[in-house]
């Protein structure tokens, strides 16, 4: 006798675009859980690094507070006392500083 007399019938074939569905479900959980929040955050780095100005009272990434004195190409002049002025590079500027308020 031969097995495959008794075999189940092919499964009719699937649709392409059934197949392709749940690889483009993956890429919009991907983009919207990501990519698009990260793209955000640089936006708004770009544009704080865009926008420093003098005065400006800005945190660096190694936690140092001070107010920008001048700011020319990719440097900036931070008055950090006094009698203290740092350069630092526009990467290494963080986020603007906001004091805590006292009833906070």
């Amino acid at each position: 006798m031969n097995p495959f007399l008794f075999a189940p019938p092919d499964a009719p074939a699937q649709s392409p675009l059934v197949q392709f569905a749940p690889l483009a479900l993956l890429f919009l959980v991907f983009y919207f859980l990501l990519i698009r929040p990260a793209s955000k955050r640089q936006k708004a780095r770009d544009q704080l690094i865009a926008g420093l100005e003098k005065g400006s009272k800005v945190v660096t990434s190694g936690g140092i507070v001070g107010t920008v004195a001048s700011v020319k190409g990719d440097v900036v002049a931070l008055k950090v006392s006094d009698k203290l002025k740092i350069d630092v590079m526009k990467s290494n500027v963080s986020q603007l500083y906001k004091a805590k308020q006292n009833g906070e």
